[in-house]
């Protein structure tokens, strides 16, 4: 029977104490990889309540000890010394004045949500208090105590107090400080501004006095302690990434996270985002975003969300995660795709002419046109054209398919969907993903070159890191997963050479200049405007607009987000530039003029190229032309013996090429016309400017009813010859030099001819609407 009792008495003993002493929700809160606190959310409980700390710092310690409990070390969860001298002193007075409870006793009755205090509770107390010493070491105790002791308001635990009342994290709060906390949770209401502040001096000066004697701290300390002053108001929390805490919260509610956001960085970048935003509002742009990732290491070392703006311009939207069009990002994509896959060399001749394909119509964002433009100038001014003739030629539906290796959320419809203008932000990505994209670029250049010409198995699908995890990139291999080195690395040649806002061309001239591939974008209308910079260390993206869609005039990428661009870079280390891949590259002779293959008219020079390019076509724009002795004219054995015959390299273009390549190339020759009395030879001479093929024509009329014309163009290799024109075999008219004709044709379909004087013929059809 005894035993009986005993045992059930253990076993009471033994489960008497919760599994968990405290489950109130706590805060979410975040701090950078150095433990510095970016920010937190209050508790669900309306409690600013930090997650439990790791380690209670030793001044709070000390001061706490000498306040509450000085025999905490030595008793076993309560002090029977303490605990008579308070009978007998309640006991006198006949109310309570004195409790007696240890530490340990407080830290319970913290956990039973404060009871009344009356002597059955005290015993409860004191049971579960002796259970709990048998459970928790003295350290972990005190940690819980520290933890969820009130400190005023809706202020709980040491550090959300060392923050709310001073400014600094616990670990770095002086004896004054720590010995002002250390009496609060005893009389919590003493720290209200303005109020109980001699009582709280005094105490405060008490536990310091205490120190001072136990030799804790020393005279002098102790002399500059006394004179602090105390808090005058409360402190708010830093704000410094307050939409990654959103962000973060979704995942990790009420939990402590350390990222890995560089703290000293993260508040540089801020300081950037808000001398930038003050410009951008004059123009009614109100929203930013900027991301700073580690190549490397994929982790994020800056992020900011949104700018200072106000609610009703949409301050709390996260636009790092939101999808926006992507402008111009997408098209190095394109241009290291199709190197990759030798259907295009660095250098190589892109025609940049008036196009409609199905009836799309893309424009440069200028409305000119270069005739032709090597495909590093096109991708470095950000060409419209001849990034949409690239697609077509590479495949729209193969281009789609492969947009699928870097994991881009956002573009998640069909090729149909999103047509030709997919190249020219048709689709939608987030900063966060382009960010990515861009360091997948970076690391596998940079990865191929410092370890033995091998590649990782997932620079693209390795995750971006807000919290520090070990990076995997899978093993090394000789093959390559998807893009090789040297298609990345003429890419990346090529967006280093993009005028810089303010400098132009010039700053390639200062020696102070950082090397950066770097890309901008503008989206449809003017309502995003992007940057996106990588170097061997670091992917800087930033998106600058208006988070409700509204576009603004003069937003553009190269206008408002690459001056934040180069700032923000202006904050990191130096970099050196890429390495060339030479075991991915191939030097061969290109056509000095086209960028092609050197074919056997072609003035060469040596190149490094893609180790794909050296299987494409050779180059087709120098043909051998045959002249007079005078080289006035071209000729051939029907008018000229062959021993006289001059035959010389020509450079030739389109004539449609030729029309708007002669306005910015003033020494281009265009080839001599036959002499008369030779038979001519099969070449096109002239060109459709307008009207497109297949195209329809809407005629507008004027405020007086009066339907608008129609102007015909052509571009001829010799404009000095007449063109005569005919709509519909009618005869409407003769030009020379400059061959346009207005005419002003029926509703319906039309068909154009044009002839020139060597009989030349072109016909085109153009139907007209309403």
């Amino acid at each position: 029977m005894l035993t009986s009792v005993i045992g059930g008495v253990f076993l009471w003993f033994y489960f008497c104490l919760p599994a968990t002493l405290f489950k109130e929700p706590t805060s979410t809160v975040v701090v950078g990889k150095d433990g510095g606190l970016l920010g937190a959310k209050i508790a669900e409980d309306g409690q600013w309540r930090f997650p439990e700390t790791d380690s209670v710092p030793y001044k709070f310690e000390q001061s706490l000890l000498m306040f509450e409990d000085q025999q905490f070390y030595y008793h076993p969860g309560f002090n029977p010394v303490a605990i008579f001298q308070a009978i007998k002193r309640n006991a006198k007075e006949g109310r309570i004045v004195r409790g007696g409870s240890t530490l340990t006793q407080q830290l319970i009755r913290l956990s039973r949500k404060g009871k009344k205090r009356t002597y059955t509770e005290k015993i409860i107390e004191l049971i579960q208090a002796t259970r709990l010493e048998l459970k928790e070491s003295k350290k972990n105790i005190l940690r819980l105590y520290a933890s969820h002791a009130p400190f005023g308001g809706n202020v709980v635990g040491i550090d959300m107090a060392s923050w709310r009342y001073f400014g600094l994290p616990a670990y770095q709060l002086s004896w004054a400080e720590s010995a002002t906390l250390a009496v609060l949770p005893n009389a919590p209401s003493l720290i209200y501004p303005g109020k109980n502040q001699i009582r709280l001096k005094n105490k405060r000066d008490l536990v310091l006095k205490r120190l001072l004697e136990k030799e804790i701290i020393d005279s002098i300390t102790y002399t500059l302690s006394v004179a602090e002053t105390l808090p005058q108001k409360p402190f708010p929390l830093p704000r410094h990434a307050p939409h990654l805490i959103d962000f973060l919260e979704k995942t990790h509610k009420g939990e402590l996270l350390r990222t890995t956001i560089d703290e000293v960085l993260q508040k540089q970048v801020n300081v950037v985002v808000k001398q930038h935003y003050e410009v951008l509002k004059q123009n009614d742009v109100h929203n930013m975003a900027v991301l700073v990732m580690d190549v490397n290491t994929r982790k994020v070392r800056s992020y900011i969300g949104n700018t200072p703006t106000t609610k009703t311009h949409q301050k709390d939207v996260d636009i790092v995660q939101a999808a926006r069009s992507t402008g111009s990002t997408l098209k190095p994509l394109l241009y290291a795709l199709m190197m990759d896959k030798g259907e295009l060399l660095p250098k190589q001749l892109i025609s940049d002419v008036p196009t409609i394909i199905s009836g799309y119509q893309p424009k440069n964002f200028d409305e000119k046109f270069s005739g032709v433009v090597s495909a590093d100038r096109a991708l470095a001014r950000s060409l419209n054209v001849p990034a949409v003739r690239l697609l077509q030629q590479y495949g729209l539906q193969r281009f789609r398919d492969e947009m699928n290796v870097f994991d881009i959320e956002g573009i998640s419809f069909s090729a149909d969907h999103y047509g030709l203008s997919l190249i020219l932000g048709g689709a939608e990505a987030s900063l966060w993903d382009l960010c990515k994209t861009y360091a997948g670029f970076s690391g596998i250049l940079t990865n191929y070159t410092e370890s033995s010409s091998e590649y990782y198995e997932s620079e693209f699908v390795t995750p971006i890191l807000l919290t520090e995890q070990k990076i995997d990139f899978g093993s090394l291999k000789k093959e390559k997963e998807f893009l090789g080195a040297g298609s990345i690395w003429a890419t990346f040649e090529a967006m280093k050479e993009v005028n810089r806002p303010q400098e132009g061309e010039a700053w390639k001239f200062y020696d102070s200049s950082r090397e950066i591939a770097w890309k901008t974008g503008t989206s449809f209308g003017n309502r995003d405007a992007w940057a996106i910079g990588v170097t061997r260390n670091n992917v800087v993206g930033v998106w600058v607009g208006n988070a409700d869609g509204e576009g603004r005039p003069e937003l553009t990428g190269l206008n408002a987000a690459a001056p934040v661009l180069f700032d923000v870079f202006n904050l990191l280390p130096d970099a050196k530039w890429f390495e060339k891949p030479y075991d991915d590259l191939k030097e061969i002779e290109i056509c000095k003029k086209s960028g092609y293959v050197a074919g056997s008219n072609c003035p060469r020079v040596l190149n490094h190229i893609p180790v794909t390019g050296i299987w494409s076509s050779p180059c087709a724009y120098h043909t051998l032309v045959h002249l007079d002795a005078e080289k006035k004219y071209r000729v051939n054995s029907s008018c000229e013996p062959i021993s006289d015959i001059v035959h010389e390299s020509w450079f030739v273009l389109s004539p449609l090429q030729e029309f708007y390549y002669k306005q910015k190339n003033a020494t281009y020759r265009s080839l001599p016309p036959f002499r008369t009395d030779c038979q001519k030879e099969g070449k096109q001479m002239m060109d459709f400017i307008f009207p497109k093929p297949n195209s329809s024509v809407f005629l507008p009329k004027d405020f007086t009813g009066k339907t608008s014309e129609v102007v015909l163009q052509i571009a001829h290799n010799h404009p000095g010859l007449k063109v005569f024109w005919y709509v519909d075999d009618r005869y409407i008219g003769t030009t020379e030099q400059f061959h346009e004709k207005a005419i002003q044709p029926s509703i319906g379909e039309h068909t154009i001819t044009v002839v020139d004087e060597l009989g030349n013929t072109l016909k085109r059809v153009i139907e007209i609407r309403e």
